[in-house]
């Protein structure tokens, strides 16, 4: 394996993105002395990393001020592939505060107004503004796919497990996943290659897509319906097997599932990462986390592994009681476009069934609104077959993308992109 060693370009990476993002405020923390292996299959990419995750030499800091500014020591395990690989990792982005609701600073690369999603706002605007080819990532309920829908980039959350949690700060263990923001998915299926296993449900054919247009408890923006529907049509028209239902099988209880786990999880997390119990009492917690610790705490135990039995029987149940032969789903990452306002990170419910089930998930843009906010749609594959859901993306997204071509670019020839010109 080639050493990694000091990257002659950092510096000027490092100094290009601190520029850009004066306004965008994607960053926590930037190294201008990042280092990559020489060669391998990532070389010339360069990457940020959510602040919920090691780089050795930089602190992490989960957004919050109840943290303290001791460096790393290490990588965290998905951060040293990445890096003997190739790709450079050119600093922390910023998180919600501990990857829950209380948003960071970030804002929207397309309309600065606007929220760029949550928990993973940083990575997904960095990504979008241009300073980095992708981002690592994190998911408990939508922190991947709706950031990406927000920011018009593509999101991948794996498979639960697929990657390992390793130099991680786990706030909710029986969901947290690690994934990544990519410009396009020649950049998100490369990072794939790199970070994920293989799995004999890889074989590719022609994929069979079950639509699925609506959840309960959720309402649709009509921009997002139209985006749906084209997308569906598009395939329709081009031959694909694409067959409709009205609703989710058991979203309800799914959703019940995922608000008792990440509250019970978060809140014992929260007594570990957060030992300091003064941090509760002077505001270095904000209050949207004190309450939802609040609400964790009063759960009792036994009604937590009640609910955990449920989580783990749902993974259980087999893909073809809901979705019978149906090889992915269409479906939609975010109710509609990024909402203005950059006190909250948008509504995560069409993503949390889900991130429960663990099934891997990938956004995909594929138009804008009439003001120029990006809009597009999810597929969604059994649990494990990751790389076949990029496979199959790659003839999907021709297909569906509504969007002018992409331009050239590359963040390691120090190319930061103008959010207000489309990518695609």
């Amino acid at each position: 394996m080639s050493l990694s060693i000091p990257h002659p370009d950092a510096p000027r990476l490092v100094a290009d993105a601190a520029l850009a993002d004066q306004d965008l405020h994607a960053w926590a923390c930037l190294d201008p002395t990042a280092a990559a292996a020489r060669h391998g299959p990532l070389a010339g990419l360069v990457f940020g990393v959510k602040d919920v995750l090691d780089v050795a030499g930089l602190p992490t800091r989960c957004g919050s001020p109840a943290t303290d500014d001791r460096p790393a020591t290490a990588d965290a395990d998905c951060v040293a592939i990445l890096r003997a690989a190739g790709a450079l990792p050119l600093g922390k982005t910023v998180t919600a505060e501990f990857a829950h609701v209380a948003p960071g600073p970030t804002r929207n690369p397309h309309h600065p107004s606007h929220t760029p999603g949550g928990s993973s706002s940083g990575s997904a605007a960095a990504v979008a503004a241009g300073m980095v080819d992708f981002a690592l990532s994190t998911q408990t309920g939508g922190s991947i796919i709706r950031p990406a829908a927000f920011c018009g980039v593509v999101g991948v959350k794996p498979s639960y497990g697929a990657v390992s949690r390793g130099g991680m700060r786990v706030m909710c263990p029986s969901l947290d996943t690690i994934g990544w923001h990519a410009y396009d998915l020649d950049v998100a299926a490369r990072v794939a290659d790199v970070m994920l296993p293989r799995h004999a449900c890889d074989a590719i054919g022609q994929p069979r897509l079950c639509l699925l247009p609506m959840q309960p408890g959720y309402q649709l923006d009509r921009s997002s319906i139209d985006a749906l529907a084209s997308a569906g049509n598009a395939l329709a028209a081009a031959g694909y097997a694409v067959a409709g239902i009205q609703a989710m099988p058991h979203a309800l209880d799914l959703l019940d599932i995922h608000r008792t786990v990440v509250h019970y999880e978060l809140a014992h997390a929260l007594t570990v990462l957060v030992p300091d119990a003064d941090a509760v009492q002077d505001g270095r917690l904000s209050p949207r986390l004190r309450e939802a610790a609040r609400q964790g705490l009063a759960i009792g135990r036994e009604d937590y592994e009640a609910t955990l039995a449920r989580l783990h029987a749902a993974r259980q149940r087999a893909w073809e009681l809901d979705f019978g032969d149906a090889d992915l789903i269409l479906t939609t990452g975010a109710l509609g476009p990024a909402p203005e306002g950059l006190s909250h990170t948008g509504e995560s419910g069409f993503n949390k069934a889900w991130s429960v089930l663990g099934w891997p998930c990938l956004h995909l843009p594929t138009t804008h609104d009439d003001r120029g906010m990006p809009l597009g749609v999810m597929l969604v594959a059994r649990r494990g077959a990751d790389h076949a859901l990029l496979r199959w993306a790659r003839d999907i997204h021709r297909l569906v993308d509504r969007r002018a071509a992409l331009p050239s670019r590359s963040p390691s020839n120090g190319a930061i992109h103008d959010p207000t010109v489309s990518r695609a």
